[in-house]
């Protein structure tokens, strides 16, 4: 008896130790860069342009969605299911589910997202001001089955974010055979525990693989000709997929929006602004601009001078 419980107690101080490197790893994972980064898209207008069950895209900056763009090779580290505000949703015991996991305004705009550190839970689409959005709609969606989707989406409030996914993911992404086989993906085997897990794009593409909206489905034809389509495995849905999808419109809004000026010339690329750093790495200061301009009519006026060659 007595060796029974030096092992659980050994287990348990294991188990503990753990838990403490989970934790330091998660907030070292959730630390955001602290470079600066230019307004990309116009979120007041993509405030008002939402509709529920829209796909949100978000170019993170943590170093776990530099992870997520290296291993998708995609600048979209991180999606999120707006459900628009408490009173956009019908169903009294899902209005509740979602009342109870946000205590904020009734009239907030929210999210369902399942993000590191925090697992599926519910946020105000406000927490995203500020950062590059892409608005992915699903073409056709119901009304009906909207609330369907919210209805799965709630249903998963609570569940921890799966981290190891990220890690299988990034091996499914190497060829098979060269992979040692304690290794290989997991994402076909089931493990104890798993259902109480999940990450930001397949709790998306489970809900919407509940109402059989496609997302990237594999579309097969048989002898005959018939067209038949069958889902794709959630877990292997990454944020870029809804961007790449041809059954989700995309919306965007720039910052800077040309279609109200005549000309997209006529934005404001002129100036006295001085770029330092990775930006004057990156970008071109309006006295690089003017170089390149210069360059680009000396080039051509020698090229008007030049003789013609015989044939």
């Amino acid at each position: 008896m007595l060796i029974f419980e030096l092992v659980e107690d050994q287990q348990g101080r294991v188990m503990e130790l753990f838990k403490s490197v989970a934790n330091v790893l998660t907030q070292w994972l959730m630390q955001e860069s602290t470079d600066y980064s230019s307004p990309q898209c116009d979120f007041e207008r993509i405030r008002h342009e939402l509709k529920a069950c829209d796909v949100i895209l978000v170019e993170g900056k943590s170093r776990v969605s530099n992870v997520i763009k290296q291993i998708t090779q995609s600048p979209w580290s991180h999606a999120m299911l707006y459900i628009g505000r408490l009173h956009d949703i019908e169903d009294d015991r899902i209005r509740e589910t979602i009342r109870q996991a946000f205590d904020g305004s009734p009239d907030e705009q929210l999210i369902i997202e399942s993000e590191l550190g925090f697992g599926t839970v519910v946020h105000p689409l406000s927490r995203y001001e500020g950062d590059h959005l892409r608005i992915c709609r699903p073409n056709g969606l119901n009304y009906s089955d909207s609330q369907q989707v919210v209805r799965y989406a709630a249903s998963r409030l609570g569940l921890d974010y799966n981290v190891r996914h990220v890690l299988d993911l990034a091996r499914f992404f190497f060829p098979y055979s060269i992979i040692p086989r304690r290794w290989r993906s997991s994402l076909f085997k089931h493990s104890p525990g798993d259902e109480a897990k999940t990450v930001c794009s397949s709790m998306i593409a489970e809900a919407f693989s509940f109402i059989h909206f496609p997302i990237l489905p594999l579309v097969k034809l048989d002898a005959d000709q018939a067209v038949q389509l069958y889902q794709r495995n959630p877990k292997l849905c990454t944020p870029s997929d809804f961007d790449y999808s041809p059954y989700f419109q995309i919306i965007k809004y720039p910052f800077l929006d040309y279609t109200h000026h005549s000309d997209y010339k006529l934005l404001p690329w002129n100036g006295h602004g001085a770029l330092e750093g990775k930006e004057g790495e990156f970008y071109m200061s309006p006295g690089k601009f003017r170089e390149l301009r210069m360059m680009g009519k000396d080039s051509g006026t020698a090229s008007e001078e030049q003789p013609s060659q015989p044939h």
